[in-house]
Order: structure tokens, then C-alpha cells, then sequence
């Protein structure tokens, strides 16, 4: 990556995180688990289509987010998400052998030292709850043993770009300033719990971060 783009990511890193502040009553913890420098995988549930902008703007460091290829071949935003980093993943039935070539861009990713965020249930939750997470996990980790840091996101649940009272984007919005917590907790290696294990124990500590989030704004 180039200077002036690591430059420019930065830079929309914070302009973002100014944006979350006005439109929610936005707060942030353990923001200090993220490495400072050198590769790492993030975790988190996955809410609305906020999602992205919400933890782009509270992480410390510019995040590579793994998305759907329709939706980052809007033909509206595909220059965004080209600049930001994403990551397209498309479904093997309408393109064979496309998990491979997410999954060598997201090793590319790693290797370059960046720090790449999916969100393992797959698609925004349709209830509010968190889902199991699907396998792809122990794929990523297998080609590059990096720190993987479990984040949870509470209070973007019951917002136009959430399922909830309906699809997605298909509401008009009927909050403004809603309460909004971000929590990141302590990262841990594939190589201290191995295999599907890694996978619920990940899931586990992404319930209790969220759990400390919808704790923290109920108490607001």
C-alpha cells in the first residue's frame, strides 16, 4: 500500500468517526485491545448496514471490511469501497471458486500488516440476537496466524438500516442520536484454542461484549 493511501484511509478514519458522533450518542471501549502495528482479524455481530461505518469510526486503526460483491458493486459506491480497502466475497454457487480468491485477498491483506474485519454470522442478524458463526474462521487463520480481536456492537438494533419492523433500507428512519456502544475485548491466537472450538469461543466473547453494550445503554 502507498503512503499517500495509508495517508487518506487514516484521514477517513477519523472523518467518520466524527459522523458517528453526530448521528449517534456513539461510545467506544477497549479500543487499546487492537495492535498498535502488524496484522489482526476482527470479529463482530453484525446489526445493519452501519455496521461497517460504526466500527471503521471507533477502531484505532483503518479496518479492510470482508462485504458482499453486489453490494460493493453499487455502482453508486464501489469508488468508496475501493478506496476504503474492502474486500468483495461472492457465493460459490453463482461464482466457482470465489471463497479462494476471497480468502487470498484477505491473506494478502494480512500480510501487508492491515487489519481485516468480517463478520462471521454471514448476513445482518434478522431478530436482533447474535447467530452462530458460520465456518470460514479456521480457513483465514490457517493461512495467517494472526491476532483476532472479538468486537460487540449494541444499540443499532430497531434502526432504518437494521431488520428490525422489516427489510433493511426499507423504512424511513425514525431515530436520531440513539445510543450506540462499541466494545473490542482482548485478542486472542488460533493457536490457544484450535479448530471449531476457536469458531464458538469467538461467538461466545462476541455475546458478552454486545451483553456489556445493551448493559451500558440501558443504563444511559
Amino acid at each position: 500500500m502507498t503512503w499517500w493511501l495509508k495517508m487518506v484511509r487514516c484521514l477517513l478514519r477519523r472523518v467518520i468517526y466524527v459522523v458517528m458522533r453526530v448521528c449517534y450518542r456513539f461510545s467506544v471501549h477497549g479500543q487499546g485491545y487492537l495492535p498498535k502495528r502488524g496484522a489482526a482479524l476482527v470479529v463482530c455481530n453484525h446489526v445493519s448496514f452501519m455496521d461497517a461505518l460504526v466500527l471503521g469510526g471507533g477502531s484505532p486503526r483503518p479496518l479492510r471490511f470482508v462485504m458482499d460483491q453486489p453490494i460493493f458493486e453499487s455502482p453508486w459506491l464501489k469508488w468508496w469501497f475501493q478506496l476504503v480497502g474492502a474486500i468483495p466475497i461472492e457465493s460459490e454457487r453463482h461464482s466457482p471458486g470465489a471463497l479462494r480468491r476471497t480468502l487470498d485477498d484477505i491473506s494478502d491483506a494480512l500480510r501487508q500488516g492491515d487489519v481485516v474485519m468480517v463478520f462471521p454470522e454471514g448476513r445482518l442478524t434478522p431478530d436482533g440476537e447474535i447467530h452462530a458463526f458460520r465456518r470460514g474462521l479456521e480457513s483465514i487463520l490457517a493461512r495467517d496466524n494472526v491476532p483476532v480481536v472479538p468486537a460487540g456492537l449494541a444499540g443499532l438494533w430497531g434502526s432504518w438500516t437494521s431488520h428490525y419492523g422489516g427489510k433493511a433500507l426499507k423504512k424511513w428512519p425514525s431515530r436520531f442520536r440513539a445510543p450506540v456502544s462499541l466494545h473490542f475485548g482482548p485478542p486472542i491466537t488460533a493457536q490457544e484454542i484450535e479448530g471449531v472450538a476457536l469458531r464458538r469461543y469467538l461467538e461466545a466473547r462476541v455475546r458478552a461484549l454486545k451483553a456489556a453494550g445493551d448493559s451500558e445503554i440501558a443504563h444511559r
